[in-house]
C-alpha cells in the first residue's frame, strides 16, 4: 500500500525522520520556513552537541558528512566550584561531536531531494509536526503531568567563541557554580574551523542572570569585558585559556542567542478534521532546557523510532499512536525528566546530587560510566529517578571496585 507522509519542520527531527522514510520509499514530503542559503546566512540556531547513538543514526543515513576523527570530542572535563573546587575527568565510551547547524541543515535539506510545494496539502495519511512555530505546534495539548515547570529555570546566554585554547584532550567541559549557574563548553566546528560553543546557564534571580540580558550589539567591548569577568570569578580554569586578544564571537552578534526556554512536553497526537492524524515530534514533543545536551539527540532518537513504525505500518490510526508512542516514550520522556532533575538539584543543592558527585569525583570508573550515559538517558533516569537508586548506583559499583582490588591484592 503506499503511503504519503508530510513532515513539517527540518531540524533535526524531521529531517533524520524524512531521509529514513525516503531511504525506505516512502513518499515523504518535508515542509520548512527557510532555504538552506537563509539558514547558512543566518543567526546561530543552537549549540548542540551530537552523541554516538545520534552518529550512527546519521551515518546509516548516509549523511554522517562530519568524521569524528577530524571534529569530535571524547569526553568530560568537569569542574565542580565548591570552597575547595573539585575537577575530574570522564572518557565517553564514543565520540561525540558538534557542528554549527547553520552548516549541518543546510547540508541534511540538500541531501534529501524533493520536489517544492506551494502550499500544505490535506491529503497524508498522516502529518508528522517537528516544529513548535506558529499555530501547528499550538494544536497539541500541553502534557502537565510531565511538566513541571511553568517557567523558564534558566537564563541562557550561548554563543560561538574563539580565542580559547583547548584542553589537552579535545573534549567538553562542564561547569557547576553552587548557587548562581552551570557552563557548558563544547569543542565546535564551524565555517572557520573548530571554535568553542559557551552554553552559558545562569540562575535567574542571581548574579549571572545579566549575562543574558548585556547586548552585544549595544557595546562589543563591554560585553565581552563583562562576561570575561564573570568566567574570571566563576569558571576561573576556563578564564585561564583564555586570549584577551582574541576573544570575541567570530560572526559578532549573529555567534551569539539569549533567552530563555520554559521545558514543556506536549500530547503526542491530535486527530484532524478529515479524521487522519498529525503526531508531535522533537521540541513539539518534548522541548529541553539545553543544560545536558539532550533535545536533538532524543529527536534522532525518536524520528527513527517513528520512522520504523510508518515503515511497517500500512494504517496510520490510534493503535499506530499507541505502539508508536510505547516505543519512543521511555527514553525521550528519561531525557526530560533527568534534565529537570538536574535543573531543579543543582540549583539547590540536594544531598543525593552532592553525594553522586563526590562518589564520581573519586571514581574513574563510575565518572566513565556517567559521561558516556550521557548518550543513553535512560540509564540515567535508571540511577535519578529516586534518592534510593541514587544510593543503590553508587553502592553497586564501589562495592565492584572494592571486590576488583581484593581480587588483584590476592
Amino acid at each position: 500500500m503506499a503511503k504519503k507522509i508530510g513532515v513539517i519542520g527540518s531540524g533535526t527531527a524531521g529531517l533524520h525522520l524524512g531521509l529514513y522514510l525516503q531511504q525506505h520509499g516512502v513518499d515523504v514530503t518535508l515542509y520548512s520556513d527557510k532555504t538552506p542559503d537563509q539558514i547558512e546566512s543566518g543567526r546561530l540556531l543552537n549549540t548542540v552537541a551530537h552523541h554516538a547513538a545520534t552518529i550512527a543514526n546519521e551515518t546509516a543515513l548516509g549523511v554522517n558528512h562530519w568524521p569524528t576523527e577530524d571534529c569530535g570530542y571524547f569526553g568530560h572535563y568537569y569542574y565542580i566550584g565548591t570552597s575547595e573546587p573539585l575537577e575530574f575527568f570522564g572518557k565517553l565510551g564514543n565520540p561525540s561531536r558538534a557542528v554549527d547547524y547553520r552548516i549541518y541543515q543546510p547540508a541534511l535539506m540538500r541531501d534529501f531531494e524533493h520536489d517544492d510545494v506551494a502550499e500544505l496539502a490535506s491529503t497524508y495519511d498522516l502529518l508528522v509536526v517537528s516544529t513548535g512555530k506558529g499555530p501547528l505546534g499550538r494544536m497539541f495539548e500541553h502534557d502537565a503531568e510531565h511538566s513541571p515547570f511553568d517557567r523558564p529555570q534558566r537564563a541562557l546566554c550561548c554563543g560561538l567563541f574563539k580565542g580559547i585554547a583547548e584542553n589537552e584532550t579535545r573534549a567538553v567541559t562542564m561547569y557547576f557554580a553552587p548557587g548562581v549557574g552551570e557552563l557548558i563548553e563544547i569543542p565546535t566546528l564551524t565555517f572557520d574551523g573548530m571554535v568553542t560553543a559557551l552554553v552559558i546557564e545562569n540562575h535567574i534571580g542571581e548574579e549571572l542572570e545579566v549575562l543574558s540580558k548585556v547586548r552585544y550589539d549595544e557595546d562589543r567591548e563591554a560585553f565581552l569585558d563583562l562576561l570575561y569577568e564573570k568566567l574570571e570569578k566563576y569558571y576561573p580554569t576556563l578564564a585561564a585559556r583564555i586570549d584577551r586578544e582574541v576573544f570575541d564571537c567570530p560572526k559578532g552578534s549573529m555567534d551569539l542567542l539569549q533567552g530563555a526556554v520554559t521545558p514543556t512536553v506536549r500530547k503526542t497526537s491530535v486527530e484532524l478534521e478529515n479524521g487522519c492524524f498529525a503526531v508531535a515530534l522533537g521540541d513539539v514533543h518534548a522541548v529541553v532546557d539545553p543544560v545536558l545536551g539532550q533535545g536533538a539527540n532524543a529527536a534522532s532518537y525518536a524520528a527513527i523510532i517513528m520512522g520504523e513504525q510508518i515503515v511497517e505500518s500500512d494504517v496510520f490510526d490510534r493503535r499506530f499512536i499507541e505502539k508508536l508512542d510505547n516505543v519512543r516514550s521511555d527514553r525521550v520522556l528519561a531525557a526530560t525528566r533527568w534534565t529537570n532533575f538536574m535543573l531543579r538539584n543543582l540549583r539547590e543543592g540536594s544531598p543525593e546530587l552532592m553525594t553522586f558527585i563526590g562518589a564520581i569525583s573519586q571514581n574513574p570508573g563510575m565518572a566513565d560510566e556517567f559521561t558516556t550515559n550521557f548518550d543513553n538517558p535512560d540509564k540515567q533516569w535508571d540511577c535519578f529517578a529516586s534518592a534510593a537508586r541514587v544510593s543503590s548506583w553508587i553502592e553497586e559499583r564501589t562495592d565492584t571496585a572494592g571486590q576488583m582490588h581484593e581480587a588483584v591484592a590476592g
